[in-house]
C-alpha cells in the first residue's frame, strides 16, 4: 500500500496555493452513471475555475490516492465492486488491494494527513431518525471532532435527524457556521427548521475564523453550511413526504449501516422522478465554489 499525492497537489501545497479535497462516495454510490461521472468532472473544474487545485480523494488498488487521474475517476464511476469507505474501513481497502471510495470522514482523515484544510462535498452525515435505537450515528461527526479540516456542504442530509444532529456536533465542539443564513440548511432544503449557530457572510470571514480556530487548537473540524441556491432547492415540506417512505421500506428490508445513506438517497430520487438528483447535483457544485473561495482566502492568511 502507499500514501500518494498527486503531483499538481503536492505542488500547490509546497507552495501554499490553495487546494479543496473531494471525496469520492458520491461517485461511486452517491449517483447513478454517468451523472456521478460528469459530477466529479464538473467539481474540479469549478474549482479550478475559482482558483484552486482540487483533490479527489479515494483508495485505488489498496492505494490511499489524493488527487486521481481521469482514468481513476472513470474506475470509480463504472465499477460495480467499489468499497465504501469510512476510516475504519481504509485499512481493509489498503490490505485486500481494493479499490474504494471514501465518505466524509474518511476524505477528511486522508486530505488532513497530506496537508490540506478546505473539503467539499454534499451533505455530511449525522444522527440517523431512530438513533435512540438503532444507536446509527455517523462517523462524520466523530472525524468533524478530531480531524482539521473545514468541511462545505449544504448541511445535514434530509434523511438525518437534524435536531440531534445538531447537539451532537455542539457536544462535540464542533463549529457550525451558516453562510449568509440565519437557518441550518437541510441538503435539498435551504431551511431545517433550526437556527444557525453561527452566521457569516463572507469567504475572508470564515478564513478568518478558521485561522482563530486552529490558532487555538490544532485538533478537531469545522462544518460550513452553504444553503443550496433558490432556484434549485426541494423544500422540506414537498420532499418530507418521500423521505419518510424510503426510511420506513428501508426498515422493513432491514437495510442498515453504511448501506443506508445510498439506499435512502436512490429511493427519494426514483420517487421525485429524478428532482432530488438534480438538486444533489446542483447543490455540490454549489458548494465546490465556495470551498475553492475559502481555500483561496485562507492560503492568503
Amino acid at each position: 500500500m502507499a500514501f500518494e499525492v498527486a503531483p499538481e497537489v503536492q505542488a500547490a501545497l509546497s507552495e501554499n496555493r490553495p487546494v479543496v479535497a473531494l471525496e469520492s462516495t458520491i461517485i461511486a454510490h452517491g449517483m447513478p452513471h454517468p451523472q456521478n461521472l460528469e459530477t466529479a468532472q464538473a467539481l474540479e473544474q469549478i474549482i479550478r475555475d475559482h482558483g484552486a487545485v482540487p483533490a479527489t480523494i479515494a483508495v485505488i488498488g489498496g492505494d490511499y490516492k489524493v488527487g486521481l487521474s481521469a482514468a481513476e475517476l472513470f474506475v470509480l464511476a463504472t465499477e460495480q465492486d467499489v468499497m465504501k469507505l469510512s476510516v475504519r474501513d481504509l485499512p481493509l481497502a489498503a490490505t485486500q488491494r481494493r479499490h474504494g471510495a471514501t465518505t466524509v470522514a474518511a476524505t477528511m482523515r486522508l486530505a488532513a494527513r497530506a496537508g490540506i484544510r478546505v473539503f467539499a462535498t454534499g451533505g455530511i452525515g449525522g444522527v440517523h431518525r431512530g438513533a435512540e435505537t438503532t444507536f446509527d450515528i455517523s462517523a462524520d461527526l466523530t472525524e468533524l471532532a478530531e480531524t482539521p479540516v473545514a468541511v462545505v456542504s449544504a448541511g445535514a442530509k434530509s434523511i438525518l435527524d437534524i435536531g440531534r444532529t445538531l447537539e451532537m456536533l455542539e457536544t462535540l465542539s464542533v463549529p457550525v457556521i451558516a453562510y449568509r443564513s440565519d437557518a441550518f440548511p437541510a441538503f435539498y432544503s435551504r431551511e431545517s427548521g433550526f437556527a444557525a449557530p453561527v452566521r457569516l457572510d463572507t469567504q475572508l470571514e470564515i478564513a478568518h475564523f478558521l485561522k482563530a480556530r486552529w490558532e487555538l487548537s490544532p485538533r478537531g473540524g469545522v462544518s460550513i453550511a452553504n444553503p443550496i441556491h433558490p432556484a434549485d432547492e426541494i423544500p422540506a415540506a414537498q420532499i418530507e413526504a418521500q423521505i419518510k417512505a424510503a426510511l420506513d421500506e428501508a426498515r422493513k428490508k432491514g437495510i442498515a449501516g453504511k448501506e443506508t445513506t445510498p439506499f435512502l438517497l436512490k429511493r427519494v430520487n426514483e420517487a421525485t422522478a429524478g428532482a432530488s438528483l438534480k438538486a444533489n447535483i446542483a447543490l455540490v457544485k454549489n458548494n465546490a465554489r465556495l470551498a475553492a473561495e475559502i481555500a483561496v482566502a485562507l492560503s492568503a492568511q
